[in-house]
């Protein structure tokens, strides 16, 4: 949840979840979802001008239908992330409530004080955008998620034009994904990884279960070619997959040559003919891949010489629940494979490396730095990449500091009270 404040008012961008947080440090007790707390702009709605959502994955959309009854003002989205946020607000009754305005590649919003661009990036889920937003007193580039991918399972190649221009602009800030910002060189492509996947599927003899992240619709998109390529039917298991599935055909992203099979048909399938995309890949006791390595997933039994790919990463703090999930299947004799188990890439990260960022900071020639989205590690190592870059200043802190980008950029430490809500789902 970043707040962009300017002429007495506030821009929103994102307003997501973290998952399976511990409440408290050292703490044991675990919410389902945990968002940022918004007292600081809730006690003054009449001061935010609209929220702006980059793209839909949960960090970024999740927290909004639970929050949006304290701001009560406008959401803009492109088609794909407003399709996403409409399934999530019918589900707590604020869909004809809440004022959600489309807009698509290269639209500038007059939101209040803020002229805010769209600008398209790749990243993955569908239509991933970062954003310039304006101002009489300064500029900020605001990348969110992003990545430099040429060859994209879903969407159009990155661009590099697009941000070289905006160097002639003098751009005030850029606010700057860090997540790998501890890696050297440069991201690996969606399409990497599909060839990665096509090589491990093609040599197995028997049933396999994929299991990633279900918002990654090019990864999905990828494990349908697959299949048409190997004579596999592609089942999902897992109402977020399914759910994804359906408001990228509903936005026009999922290929029509990539057809699914209804997930009971599994059982009547040769062994060599089955692929199946689970949810669960980190290990969530109520997930499918935990019932399948339980054998107690209604739709399918796994059996001896079945492969499961886990095409993800694990998130730190879940490696006990993964490590328990790859024993229950060894158990079994069911084969594992992931990602750090082999020198294939059948997983890629949707962030950038230091190469990217380098070329990022060259390009657009920020004033300042702002390094986000990542730990005290990740900030740091940005920030160093942009002091390579010639970035002239880097503003590093923790949530809660308000940053001064102009006239003159300083940094006021936790300003804004920091603290975290949970918010349970049924």
């Amino acid at each position: 949840m970043n707040l962009y404040g300017h002429a007495g008012f506030w821009l929103m961008v994102d307003c997501g979840v973290t998952f399976n947080s511990p409440l408290q440090a050292g703490s044991l007790q675990k919410a389902d979802v945990v968002a940022a707390d918004p007292a600081f702009i809730a006690r003054q709605p009449e001061n935010l001008a609209g929220i702006v959502i980059t793209h839909a994955h949960e960090d970024h959309i999740g927290a909004l239908p639970a929050l949006w009854p304290r701001f009560k003002c406008p959401v803009y989205a492109t088609a794909f992330t407003a399709e996403i946020l409409r399934r999530k607000l019918a589900e707590v009754g604020l869909l004809d409530k809440v004022p959600i305005i489309e807009v698509k590649t290269g639209d500038t919003k007059n939101i209040g004080p803020f002229a805010v661009q769209f600008l398209s990036i790749t990243h993955s889920i569908p239509e991933p955008h970062c954003l310039m937003i304006r101002t009489n007193a300064g500029s900020v580039f605001h990348t969110a998620d992003w990545k430099i991918d040429a060859t994209p399972m879903t969407g159009k190649a990155f661009k590099p034009r697009v941000f070289q221009r905006l160097a002639q602009e003098n751009v005030t800030a850029m606010v700057c994904d860090s997540t790998n910002a501890l890696r050297e060189g440069f991201s690996v492509s969606e399409t990497d990884c599909y060839n990665a996947l096509l090589q491990v599927i093609s040599q197995a003899q028997a049933r396999v279960v994929v299991s990633g992240f279900s918002s990654n619709v090019g990864r999905l998109i990828a494990l349908g070619r697959v299949a048409n390529k190997t004579g596999r039917y592609m089942a999902l298991l897992g109402r977020s997959l399914q759910n994804m599935v359906g408001a990228a055909r509903a936005t026009g992203h999922w290929p029509d040559d990539i057809h699914l099979i209804d997930a009971n048909d599994l059982g009547y399938l040769p062994k060599e003919e089955v692929l199946v995309v689970a949810t669960g890949s980190q290990g969530e006791p109520k997930a499918t891949l935990s019932r399948l390595a339980a054998d107690m997933q209604r739709e399918l039994s796994l059996e001896s010489g079945d492969l499961v790919i886990f095409s993800s990463i694990i998130i730190p703090g879940n490696e006990g629940f993964i490590e328990k999930l790859v024993q229950q299947f060894q158990q079994r004799d069911i084969q594992t494979l992931q990602s750090h188990n082999t020198d294939l890439p059948i997983h890629v990260s949707g962030h950038p490396c230091r190469g990217e960022l380098e070329l990022l900071y060259s390009w657009v020639k920020p004033q300042i730095a702002l390094p986000v989205h990542g730990e005290a590690a990740h900030i740091e190592a940005n920030a160093d990449v942009a002091r390579q870059s010639q970035v002239p200043i880097q503003l590093t802190g923790l949530n809660g500091d308000l940053y001064v980008l102009a006239p003159e950029p300083r940094i006021y430490k936790q300003v804004v009270k920091t603290g975290r809500i949970a918010l349970v789902r049924s």
